[in-house]
């Protein structure tokens, strides 16, 4: 060609346009359109004799002779960044693309012996005695960033052995955090309170390292109690169970244990261990335990305060444990005790066994039911799927839709354990319900809630009510079926 250079730099000026304006906008085919440019560059410079690997044919020009050097050089700075792009995107596995550590690493190695081969090369420096005499600096600077340096080669160590990735939830070093970032440096968490920590690498390869990302479906959670050493702890480990049976988000596989874990002067250490299937579940599921666990403790008649625990006897009258059953829900825990003791009279005590049917669905239940001990399960159907909407364990109630409102029950309630339910007619609660508007209004809204979610699982909607809101239809309901006034 006439003009060698023009064709040249206009070959590195479409290179420059294609990697910043990311066209085309497939990563693979934009590599390819890099790597003919390049290959067009070279036959451009081989077949016009400025040759990469010699000083620019223009001694008589020195504007042409720099111009042509600095062509070459060029020349082979792309050629190690293409190189390492190539390596990158072609070679390298997803999660070290992710975290660009080898990239960055293998890129400014590249870059370096591109140096100086236009050092050797195109400007025919004496490269060995350059080499040698960058030694001494070399040993200087490596004293200077030692620090850095093993952070380098401590990423490379870890980005090889991938004892976790960007997304995992990890503690490091005892710091917990959901990784963000991996460099050549350090390690970014995100911690549970929103603040961002920096590990670094040189750290971490030496640290003991949690990944509770892997199994990616299993994740171990463990609450401990201390319960005062006057429980027995084969009642304890009962009410603890049952506790487990009551979280629906716990895995049956591996199997949640309750073991002893200490004993001591003043208490017993419980330690119960459950598995769920979202790294996200864990905290909700373990507030969750800790109130189950309460409430199977104190219908055991074990009291978490220490000196204050007594196993309930079996032949125990239906008097204050039937005030005590009354407490433990949450609808009656504030009304005064001649109120309780009024209603306690009025309950049945009625004990169930495992597999067996409370509430079939379909049916219209003319009793609130109060779970004392055990553990409930609550179906619905979905077309032919059966679908587990809710266990119930002590202090809870169902039965709510048919004494409020005669509705016909949505669920099938089915015993998961033997227990024991005590049930109040509807006689019963009607003056309560005069005395204590709050109380229907409270039920009134539970009701509400478990029916809204029966509704966005798409399961068939009770009889219709009229336009305005599911809850003032059961407000207006109950008025009318139990003859309120407020």
């Amino acid at each position: 060609m006439d003009n060698p250079l023009i064709f040249g730099f206009a070959l590195v000026a479409i290179d420059v346009a294609v990697w910043r304006s990311a066209v085309p906008r497939n990563e693979v085919a934009r590599l390819l359109t890099r790597l003919c440019i390049y290959g067009a560059l070279s036959a451009l410079l081989f077949s016009s004799g400025l040759s990469p690997f010699s000083q620019p044919p223009f001694e008589g020009s020195r504007a042409l002779h720099v111009a042509g050097a600095v062509l070459e050089i060029i020349w082979w700075l792309t050629g190690a960044r293409l190189l390492s792009i190539v390596l990158d995107t072609l070679f390298l596995p997803e999660t070290w693309r992710r975290q660009r550590l080898f990239e960055d690493v293998f890129g400014a190695v590249a870059f370096l012996a591109a140096m100086v081969a236009s050092l050797a090369f195109v400007l025919e420096l004496p490269v060995r005695g350059l080499v040698a005499t960058s030694g001494a600096l070399a040993i200087v600077l490596g004293l200077a960033i030692q620090s850095t340096l093993s952070d380098v080669f401590a990423g490379i160590v870890i980005n090889t052995t991938e004892p976790y990735e960007v997304g995992n939830w990890v503690s490091i070093d005892g710091v917990e955090g959901k990784v963000l970032e991996m460099n050549w440096r350090a390690t970014h968490l995100l911690t549970g309170q929103g603040d961002v920590i920096i590990v670094p690498n040189a750290v971490a390869a030496k640290a003991k390292i949690t990944n509770s990302s892997r199994p990616a479906a299993l994740h171990g959670l463990t609450i401990t109690l201390e319960i005062t050493p006057e429980a027995r702890p084969g009642v304890v480990l009962d009410a603890l169970r049952l506790a487990l049976e009551g979280v629906r988000a716990v895995l049956a596989d591996p199997a949640p244990s309750v073991l002893v874990k200490g004993a001591g002067v003043q208490s017993l250490s419980y330690e119960v261990t459950a598995f769920v299937d979202d790294m996200g579940k864990k905290a909700a599921v373990s507030n969750e335990l800790y109130d189950l666990c309460y409430r199977h403790l104190a219908a055991a008649g074990v009291d978490l305060r220490a000196g204050d625990s007594r196993p309930r006897d079996p032949a125990e009258g239906s008097g204050d444990g039937r005030i005590d059953v009354l407490r433990r829900v949450q609808l009656f825990a504030a009304l005064p005790l001649a109120e309780l003791a009024r209603l306690a009279q009025a309950l049945s005590c009625h004990a169930y066994e495992a597999g067996e049917v409370l509430i079939t669905a379909g049916s219209v239940s003319d009793a609130l039911m109060i779970v004392d001990s055990g553990v409930l399960s609550a179906v619905a159907s979905k077309g032919a799927e059966q679908i587990e909407v809710a266990r119930f364990g002590p202090g809870e109630t169902c039965g709510e839709d048919g004494l409020l409102a005669d509705l016909a029950a949505r669920v099938t309630v089915t015993a998961l354990t033997n227990g024991v339910i005590y049930r109040a007619k509807k006689d019963a609660l009607t003056p309560l319900f005069k005395n204590y508007p709050h109380i229907v209004q409270s039920m009134c809204g539970l009701l509400s809630r478990r029916q809204q979610t029966l509704d966005r699982m798409g399961t068939s909607k009770p009889a219709a009510q009229s336009e305005e809101s599911f809850f003032q239809w059961l407000i207006d309901r109950v008025r009318e079926l139990h003859d309120l006034t407020f």
